[in-house]
């Protein structure tokens, strides 16, 4: 309820207020008096008042001088000031101090009504905007944790934001990682002893993991943890300023990082081992800048598991477990050329995506393919997969549990037959459940337009052009567009194009001009900006770095 301050040093003008006007009819539970300036502000620093209606001219401190004070000190009261026909010129003063209205005396009962309610629904308006807010927020509060799996995920999983978007989640997110900073990722998995555990209590289990490992290498770093996406927990950590600051300058620095890194990881490992009563394999990466080298550190973190044997126990560096750098072999370029498989699978081009799956296999064949081969293939794919899957708001084991997990199966990446038969099932998969929520996620002409786009990135492909073809109005097919994809068609159309600019670059040797006008800029020095605010570099420092 509502409770109100009538300031006027004539005392029978507040009396002849108070009991003349309908408070209980307004929504006004109580109404206080108040004789001068002092006691008014006795009166606020003692009672809740939303609403403060006084004269102006008063003795020694009048309404106008009152006003401000109330504004400096109670900002969210609403102040209406009573004025004589003579003294117009104060309540043109006491409008510009915020005054919410000005009531000429004598009041008219009428009017005073009608600006009081103008004054409460005012009030309401903001209570109901703050009430919002605080919704909002108490929500964001509480998805906090699903948020920042989301953006590990979509981080790990490979996908490509600029160096500000990411900024800005991760302080919106209040992740205490900061782009640029060398970074290195911790991947944990647990024992054999936790392996008799349900989902719930394992869920648990790995919830409480995380928080010794944050508790034991809050010494010297930052952490940002989380369930990662192939059935382990993942660390992202950074050095805190205050222990960098520390050693960075000393001749011996790396070796000082990485023995402090070793020393916590250990004592996270007893730590597990001593309250949760299981042991921990930990496989530490190489440092990264963060978050550009987090996606080839990840798939490089979870090939060292495989290869180690899944044996529990005891901390794995890459420098320690992999006989020679891993790179990509030439019969792999079917898998990462554009388009992708995850943008087949977004745009639900399943044929296509089918076709991709039975290119890549064809390669896989015609070429001297080893294990790894194979597992690079499985983690690529099962990206996509997950990627998708996550999307439409789902966990893989929903989808399927076994197809997702290699402790289930690990004779899928020995065998080509094995994972052949396993990615053109969950393609199936896919299909079905995607298919039949199409009605929850994209419309069939978001699908034909992310179709035309791929299909052609040339100058003629615009919003313009791609609405003629499906059509529609331009400014209407952008709307539909990006009410469903949360993405503007224009932005959808360079996202394309820079990412079939960094396959040119990185694939081919074609001239930055040739590439230019491929894409369908006519200016080598406009798609040279474009590609610098997309990526951070221009194409030429992109070549050669």
């Amino acid at each position: 309820m509502i409770e109100i301050l009538l300031v006027d040093d004539e005392s029978y003008v507040t009396e002849s207020i108070k009991a003349t006007i309908p408070w209980d009819d307004l929504g006004i539970a109580k109404v206080y008096q108040a004789d001068s300036a002092e006691a008014a502000l006795a009166v606020l620093s003692e009672q809740s008042i939303d609403i403060v209606v006084s004269d102006i001219r008063m003795p020694e401190t009048d309404g106008l001088q009152l006003i401000e004070r109330i504004q400096q000190d109670w900002p969210h009261i609403r102040c209406m000031v009573l004025t004589g026909y003579s003294d117009f010129q104060y309540a043109k003063k006491a409008l510009q101090l915020q005054a919410f209205d000005y009531i000429l005396k004598p009041v008219n009962d009428e009017e005073f009504i009608l600006s009081l309610s103008n004054a409460i629904e005012s009030l309401k308006d903001e209570w109901e905007a703050a009430e919002k807010v605080h919704q909002l927020m108490y929500a964001i509060k509480s998805d906090s944790g699903v948020l920042k799996a989301s953006l590990m995920h979509d981080l790990v999983l490979g996908r490509t934001w600029s160096h500000r978007t990411v900024a800005d989640k991760l302080a919106q997110y209040e992740i205490p990682l900061q782009v640029g900073e060398p970074a290195v990722l911790l991947l944990v998995q647990l024992g054999r002893q936790f392996a008799h555990y349900d989902h719930h209590s394992m869920a648990l289990m790995e919830y409480a993991v995380g928080n010794i490992a944050e508790e034991t290498l809050a010494e010297a770093f930052h952490v940002w943890g989380c369930k990662a996406p192939h059935d382990c927990l993942v660390l992202a950590a950074a050095l805190k300023t205050s222990y960098r600051e520390g050693i960075e300058l000393l001749p011996d620095f790396e070796k000082r990082r990485q023995a402090k890194l070793h020393g916590l990881a250990e004592n996270f490992r007893t730590q597990v081992s001593s309250y949760l009563k299981g042991d921990i394999t930990l496989v530490i990466t190489d440092w990264f800048p963060f978050p550009d080298g987090i996606a080839q550190a990840y798939r490089a973190g979870l090939g060292s598991f495989m290869m180690s044997g899944g044996e529990s126990g005891g901390i794995l560096y890459l420098d320690d477990v992999r006989s020679q750098p891993v790179s990509p072999v030439q019969s792999m370029e079917s898998l990462y050329k554009p388009p992708t498989l995850i943008h087949l699978l977004e745009s639900k081009q399943w044929d296509a995506a089918r076709n991709k799956l039975d290119e890549v296999f064809a390669d896989l064949e015609g070429t001297s393919y080893s294990r790894e081969h194979l597992y690079e293939v499985y983690l690529l794919m099962t990206n996509a997969f997950m990627y998708m899957v996550h999307k439409q708001g789902q966990f893989a084991y929903q989808v399927d549990q076994s197809g997702f997990d290699l402790v289930h199966d690990q004779g899928m990446i020995l065998s080509l037959d094995k994972l052949r038969s396993w990615a053109l099932r969950m393609l199936d998969k896919l299909r079905t459940e995607l298919s039949a929520s199409d009605q929850y996620t994209r419309s069939y002409i978001i699908h034909q337009v992310q179709e035309l786009v791929s299909r052609d990135l040339g100058q003629d492909t615009s919003v313009k052009t791609i609405a003629d073809k499906v059509f529609l109005h331009p400014v209407y097919l952008s709307k539909i567009y990006k009410a469903e994809t949360g993405e503007s068609l224009g932005d959808y159309i360079i996202r394309m194009r820079m990412e079939r600019a960094l396959y040119l670059l990185k694939k081919t040797n074609k001239k930055i001009y040739e590439i230019t006008a491929e894409l369908g800029y006519q200016n080598p020095q406009y798609f040279s900006k474009m590609f610098k605010k997309h990526y951070g570099l221009n194409p030429n420092e992109f070549r050669d770095q």
